[in-house]
């Protein structure tokens, strides 16, 4: 949504919104030109968007669908429109790279507008996190090529109107809106139908038809891998080329699949392969994917992590970068429905974890479901774990043998961590 907003204030209108917890973000978006608010009341909407006329209203799904404000925008004239109808309008002017994927959109989407501005492509890009690249989530420099994370919430992107497509993941997810795996999967398979199967690049395994990408298999593969001072030294193998010699430094082999899926991508819109090496390079992440926030006294790091297969990935990078080490993981469950279909997928991934620290779930859109709370994912897990509040995690993580900790989750944990490190500063100097 806050890349809408910086669209918009780009395009010359004005701009209002609405978000649950002022952020950094938000902060960001007033300095642009933005009135935002965090309160639901009606009397926090500004006199100039009361009139129907002139007002276009933009919504999330995220959203409570009985918010006050949408509840007063939906009874008068305005006019609604879904974020996903909005940013399906703007791919329709320009060629459109899509990247789709329960799980890795956002780094994907990120390194490939990295790839794409090295090569001296002209970008429109929205992105679901933040890129350190460019320090943000929004980039409007030309409209040579739009990237976009195709969101598969609310079958958000089938709005879209893609060029090519990349498909990085299919694993169940988002139950409540799909009611099942299969579901999902046929959705997946429909929005990759939008384009040609030569202008699909797939997931090797994935049951979807299209160029294949993967660590030493597919028609467009990492090979020749080996690590080297911290960091992925590999080549990678087209059916009409190879670039030798790339070093990707961001850990996890979850991240070279997400790195094959954009190296693609870009040799698809033309890129020079002399300089992607030099941009893969110089690629730094993105805000919340596996961010290492300090080094010491313990290694902390933040991550969005809030599926299983995710947690699991962190694990690996952890035992891949930080062997022999050990490790404390902190989650904060996202959404009861999540944590219901998931219950035996995260206590299996948490369980990787030494020790494990449980905050309450984080509920977002959703009411609470009976019978279903953190305490769940306790059960039978090992005798390292606890559920505690949010006034008690400084100390808990302080007081931890762990020598590596990452904090997971896509609520408002993320929020949590400055005064996580600021506490292991202190004690370190106690």
């Amino acid at each position: 949504m806050s890349g809408l907003a910086q669209y918009f204030l780009a395009q010359g209108h004005a701009v209002a919104g609405y978000d649950r917890t002022l952020t950094p973000l938000t902060e960001k978006l007033v300095t642009l030109g933005a009135t935002v608010t965090d309160s639901e009341d009606v009397t926090a909407i500004p006199p100039l968007f009361r009139d129907a006329a002139q007002t276009k209203v933009i919504y999330t799904p995220a959203i409570p669908a009985h918010s006050p404000l949408l509840d007063f925008f939906r009874t008068g004239e305005f006019v609604l429109q879904k974020r996903a109808e909005i940013i399906g309008e703007i791919s329709a002017t320009m060629p459109c790279l899509a990247v789709a994927g329960t799980h890795g959109k956002t780094t994907t989407t990120s390194l490939l507008t990295h790839l794409l501005r090295a090569s001296g492509k002209k970008i429109t890009a929205f992105l679901g996190g933040i890129a350190e690249n460019i320090g943000s989530n929004f980039l409007h420099e030309g409209q040579d090529v739009m990237v976009v994370e195709a969101d598969e919430f609310d079958r958000s992107f089938m709005h879209l109107s893609p060029t090519t497509i990349a498909l990085t993941s299919m694993d169940a997810d988002h139950l409540d809106i799909y009611g099942s795996s299969d579901e999902l999967a046929k959705t997946f398979s429909a929005f990759a139908a939008k384009v040609s199967s030569e202008k699909r690049f797939i997931r090797h395994g994935l049951a979807v038809d299209g160029n294949t990408f993967g660590l030493d298999v597919g028609t467009h593969r990492v090979v020749n891998l080996r690590t080297q001072e911290g960091c992925y030294i590999f080549d990678f193998q087209t059916p009409e080329t190879t670039i030798t010699n790339l070093k990707l430094p961001y850990p996890g082999h979850h991240n070279l699949m997400n790195a094959s899926a954009a190296l693609a991508l870009a040799l698809e819109a033309n890129c020079n392969p002399e300089s992607l090496r030099e941009a893969l390079a110089t690629f730094m992440g993105v805000d919340r994917r596996f961010s290492v926030r300090m080094t010491s006294p313990k290694v902390l790091i933040d991550d969005y992590a809030h599926h299983p297969t995710e947690i699991n990935a962190v694990v690996d990078a952890i035992e891949t970068f930080y062997p022999n080490k050990i490790k404390l993981g902190v989650f904060q469950p996202h959404l009861f429905s999540r944590t219901r279909d998931f219950e035996k997928g995260f206590k299996k991934a948490l369980a990787r974890f030494d020790e494990v620290i449980l905050l309450d779930i984080y509920p977002a859109r959703e009411l609470p479901i009976v019978g279903i709370t953190s305490h769940i994912l306790i059960e039978k897990l090992h005798p390292n774990t606890a559920l505690i509040s949010k006034e008690e995690l400084y100390q808990k993580v302080a007081n931890s043998t762990a020598e590596v900790v990452a904090i997971m989750g896509a609520g408002d944990i993320a929020f949590e961590v400055s005064a996580i490190m600021q506490t292991l500063k202190n004690q370190a100097h106690e």
